[in-house]
């Protein structure tokens, strides 16, 4: 039996408790693989991980993981963990409030397998930004059920969301789709959106990739104000604009790891 957290502020104290049950760690031991096993790793009592990335760092990502996560289990009702294995900066620890220095593992396994996660319908996985050696052995070692590629509508952050997309589809990672953080500023006063960031183009990208377009997320000061407050949008202000695009984004990402459970399903087994 499965107990589910309905008010908000106890999901957000949750989620922390989660949190601050993992360490991070920065040597992953690539060049050499000595002491790593290469099979991918399925952690005990976790149904699915996900990865939440970005080719490039400043699109959100981390921001998008941590609300993410809290709609999961606060909209969805599931048993959610929040992983983060963006080792370039203190994004989650910030965002969630959370005190103390990181230690330093040095292999995949002890962060997984030392870890008692209990038992989790999903585990998000805040990834470093980019598609160098750390995102692909990440990518390698973890059985992700899938990934999350967040994007601006920006040019620039498009192009490199692309070679996010490639990096996975290189280490057989189903694309979950794009998300298009930072769509436009919504005016205090006059009410109107400014595309400051340019307009649909994580939409255009995700047609021309034949890939989901999984949902926008407006440029508001609140989720800034909450990020840096360690309080996400989702739990301060769950009926805004925003909250409720991660409550969609959430049941998507929902509805999408159920199809590809069922097509897993419908695969036959091969036996040798």
């Amino acid at each position: 039996m499965k107990t589910y957290l309905t008010d908000p502020f106890h999901q957000l104290k949750y989620m922390k408790r989660l949190c601050r049950s993992f360490t991070l760690y920065r040597d992953y031991s690539v060049q050499s693989g000595k002491g790593m096993n290469m099979q991918s790793l399925k952690i005990k009592g976790v149904q699915d991980i996900i990865a939440v990335a970005s080719g490039k760092g400043g699109v959100g990502k981390s921001t998008t993981a941590v609300n993410l996560a809290v709609s999961l289990a606060n909209k969805c009702r599931l048993s959610v963990g929040l992983l983060d294995a963006d080792v370039y900066g203190p994004s989650i620890p910030t965002m969630m409030k959370l005190h103390g220095k990181p230690e330093v593992m040095k292999a995949l396994e002890q962060l997984t397998r030392g870890v008692d996660w209990g038992n989790l319908d999903v585990l998000v996985v805040d990834m470093p930004p980019g598609t160098g050696d750390a995102q692909i052995s990440i990518s390698q070692r973890l059985q992700l059920s899938g990934a999350l590629i967040v994007s601006t509508p920006q040019d620039v952050a498009l192009m490199d969301a692309r070679r996010g997309v490639n990096m996975f589809t290189k280490v057989a990672v189903p694309i979950l789709g794009i998300i298009e953080n930072m769509s436009y500023f919504k005016c205090l006063h006059c009410g109107e959106p400014s595309f400051i960031f340019g307009k649909g183009g994580a939409r255009k990208t995700a047609e021309e990739m034949g890939l989901r377009f999984v949902g926008e997320i407006p440029l508001v000061e609140e989720v800034r104000s909450g990020s840096d407050d360690g309080v996400p949008i989702v739990v301060s202000n769950p009926d805004s604009v925003v909250a409720k695009s991660y409550d969609d984004l959430a049941q998507n990402i929902v509805s999408i790891l159920e199809d590809l459970a069922k097509q897993q399903d419908l695969q036959p087994e091969i036996s040798l």
